[in-house]
């Protein structure tokens, strides 16, 4: 058999039921790729088994080695593995399913194996597999059925078959397999106690048990198979609605996706026990078999799909850190005129801290570190900066947007009515005049704070921060037609990862329940005192989030670029805020002759492009997982563009200033 048959006749004279394993295994996948054909046309495929059909059936000699290839398929291979394991992980962790998943992906399959789940993968490989089995007659299953195993076809009537025998131990592995998930610590003590002291799981494999004797009993009767087997369904139901009382805990106490993973292959696993159910007790076994199959092939595709795992696992994850996210973005959103006031001095706050962050950048210059000591260091100084920001309550504007962004993705489900899409539109203006406040703020003080402090350092020492060929430098690598714009969209990308950087950490510190250790830990008390330690724990609790930001952002703007020299990425980042300071450095070094460089202007024209590529962004890769991790869908967005352009033509001002009437409203609480 050194090359496939291309056709029925060939394939028949092929069949030798005495070959080898890998060859008789390789004449089942041969025979189906010819039923598929080119993939174009189910009812193709399907007359094609018409064919083969009709071919067996009026050749004898080929149906008698038909039938010994099958029974020595069927003794050799056992099919319950594909029933009961397949597109399961082998140990229920998401680490090890990623690692089975790319070993699939990347490594060919070998014909010469035992196990039904690989044969199957690779003789059933396409999703046009599941269309064509789906479409196949009642009547030519049941013929098939009698062209391949005549003695299972008349056992029926007086017990149980070989495919019944094989679902059921298939219903048992399962059962033990959800019996083991059931009763893991992890999952057992996070279910809720009505669903512990019901107790679901424990007696799941007496109800199968009982399913299994009324099977394979020669005098049972349908009643109390049909009792049995409603039993077994209302005891899957039961542990179904145990396992899902995790997920309650999950919103009080944090995600782990690795818990998340196990959950879904319960699910998963009392789902295929339920399948298999119907096929037991089906008056049509040939027809849901094939079913069955067809559902199998569809599930050997996703088996394959790392995408599809990684984002099944991860999107609770995914929603409560952008819900987390929500929370703290609702604190950066002014609405009154008081509000906006308070974030312009939090901004003009942050500001004059980065001018002190922008001399210390070109302190560490001077130090001639080599690529990675430099970028760490200036990790450093950026992560030290953000945190002494956060902890003096001030704000920078460029980390708002990943906040705010899950905030406005949350509000996307209220709307309905057009109050409702004219509320939201008053959202996005708050939210667009409190970014302009917080950019202003920060820039319009950063620039006259670095040239104060530049001159103040020059005055002192006697030389400039910076040489002349330095402060030139500054304004040609900030032009507006350099490579700066595309620096400022990939800062973007950076400021969103430190938010789900920092919703990761609140959510595994929430998970791990280290608030409460740090409270009431003997050791941790014993060495703080009682009222220390539970100063800690609220202020870990209360803040922890922000350090994982602001630090991961330091370090990212550090790091990023000299790693991305290494391999000769060219890549920078440009931050409008620290920009703006160098800008102001390198002005206070050349003086007024600044205004007469064109440099000068070019880079001065490219700071409102910086702000608004390091916002927009961070914001747009914000409110997309937001919207998707909040199942936020089937919103009329050209209602929203409408009115949005309606209050830019009505109201423009509102975008950039608070509404004193609407401010008076607030303050009087009408």
């Amino acid at each position: 058999m050194s090359a496939a048959p291309k056709d029925l006749g060939s394939l028949l004279a092929a069949l030798d039921p005495s070959a080898d394993l890998a060859h008789r295994h390789l004449w089942l996948i041969n025979l189906l790729d010819w039923v598929r054909g080119k993939r174009d046309s189910v009812p193709a495929s399907v007359g094609r088994v018409q064919l083969f059909l009709d071919a067996v059936a009026a050749r004898p000699d080929i149906q008698r080695r038909l039938q010994a290839w099958w029974f020595t398929l069927v003794d050799q291979v056992d099919v319950t593995t594909l029933l009961a394991d397949f597109g399961f992980a082998p140990r229920t962790a998401l680490v090890s399913e990623v690692a089975e998943r790319l070993r699939t992906k990347l490594l060919p399959g070998s014909p010469e194996t035992i196990d039904a789940s690989e044969l199957f993968m690779l003789a059933l490989p396409s999703a046009f597999d599941a269309q064509w089995l789906a479409a196949l007659e009642e009547a030519q299953l049941n013929r098939l059925v009698d062209l391949l195993a005549p003695a299972d076809a008349g056992e029926s009537a007086g017990g149980a078959t070989r495919w019944h025998r094989a679902l059921l131990d298939a219903i048992t592995y399962c059962a033990g397999q959800i019996l083991s998930t059931g009763f893991a610590p992890e999952l057992r003590l996070r279910m809720s106690e009505s669903a512990r002291e019901a107790q679901p799981f424990h007696v799941l494999i007496r109800d199968v048990e009982s399913l299994r004797v009324e099977v394979l009993h020669a005098l049972r009767t349908p009643d109390r198979l049909n009792e049995s087997a409603q039993r077994l369904r209302e005891r899957l139901e039961a542990c179904r609605a145990a396992a899902a009382t995790v997920y309650a805990h999950f919103e009080e106490n944090g995600i782990s996706v690795g818990l998340v993973f196990r959950l879904r292959q319960l699910r998963e696993r009392i789902l295929r026990v339920r399948e298999l159910l119907d096929c037991l007790l089906s008056p049509k076994p040939a027809v849901n078999a094939a079913r069955l199959m067809a559902h199998l092939v569809m599930v050997g595709q996703e088996r394959r799909s790392l995408r599809a795992l990684l984002a099944a696992n991860s999107s609770l994850l995914a929603a409560k850190v952008a819900e987390r996210s929500a929370e703290t973005g609702e604190h950066y959103i002014t609405r009154t005129g008081a509000e906006y006031r308070s974030m312009l001095r939090k901004a003009a706050g942050g500001g004059a801290l980065m001018a002190f962050t922008t001399l210390a950048k070109f302190g560490l210059y001077a130090l001639a570190l080599s690529a990675f000591w430099g970028g760490f260091m200036a990790g450093i100084n950026y992560a030290v900066s953000f945190v002494l920001i956060q902890l003096l309550h001030f704000t920078v504007a460029t980390k708002q947007p990943a906040m705010t962004a899950p905030a406005m993705a949350a509000k996307l489900k209220e709307l309905g009515t057009g109050n409702a899409i004219e509320a939201f539109v008053d959202e996005i203006t708050h939210l667009v005049r409190s970014q302009v406040a917080a950019v202003l703020g920060n820039v319009l003080v950063v620039a006259p704070a670095v040239l104060a402090l530049a001159a103040l350092i020059a005055w002192a020492s006697g030389s400039p921060v910076l040489s002349k060929h330095q402060a030139e430098h500054v304004f040609e690598s900030l032009h507006l037609l350099g490579p700066s714009l595309f620096f400022a969209a990939f800062t973007g990308v950076l400021l969103f990862a430190s938010s789900i950087i920092a919703g990761w950490t609140e959510n595994w510190f929430v998970l791990n329940r280290l608030d409460s250790a740090m409270h009431y830990n003997p050791r941790i008390t014993q060495l703080l005192g009682t009222r220390r330690a539970a100063r800690w724990a609220r202020f870990l609790r209360e803040n922890l989030s922000g350090f994982a930001a602001n630090i991961s952002l330091g370090f990212m703007l550090g790091l990023v670029p000299a790693f991305a020299a290494f391999f000769g990425l060219g890549l920078d980042v440009r931050h409008v805020t620290l920009s703006t300071g160098q800008m102001g450095a390198a002005s206070a070094v050349l003086g007024l002759q600044v205004l007469q460089m064109p440099t000068f202007w070019w880079a001065m024209a490219s700071l409102p492009f910086l702000g608004a590529l390091n916002v927009s962004v961070s914001f747009y890769l914000a409110f997309s997982l937001a919207l998707r991790a909040q199942s936020v869908s089937g919103v009329d967005r050209s209602r929203i563009y409408a009115a949005i352009r309606a209050r830019l033509r009505t109201a423009p001002l509102s975008f950039f200033m608070p509404d004193r009437r609407t401010d008076t409203q607030a303050a009087t609480g009408s």
